[in-house]
């Protein structure tokens, strides 16, 4: 069975095809929307590893290979 999808913010169920119906998909409202903005301008969201660039690059190197295996098949 499927999961309802819910607001990231006030986990509110939002309606079967909201994608669809809902302007601030996938929040639940515009409040919402803009609690998540807010959160995101004052830093409370972040990538909590440092980013290396040698182990980006690694990591880069990796995916080209891997697509280049699927397109092999």
């Amino acid at each position: 069975m499927i999961r309802s999808q819910s607001c990231p913010i006030c986990k509110k169920v939002l309606p079967v095809n909201s994608a669809a119906s809902l302007a601030t998909f996938p929040f639940c409202s515009v409040r919402c929307r803009d609690v998540d903005l807010y959160r995101w301008s004052v830093g409370k969201y972040a990538i909590v590893e440092p980013l290396d660039p040698d182990e980006l690059a690694l990591n880069d190197e990796q995916t080209e290979s891997e697509d280049d295996d699927d397109y092999e098949s």
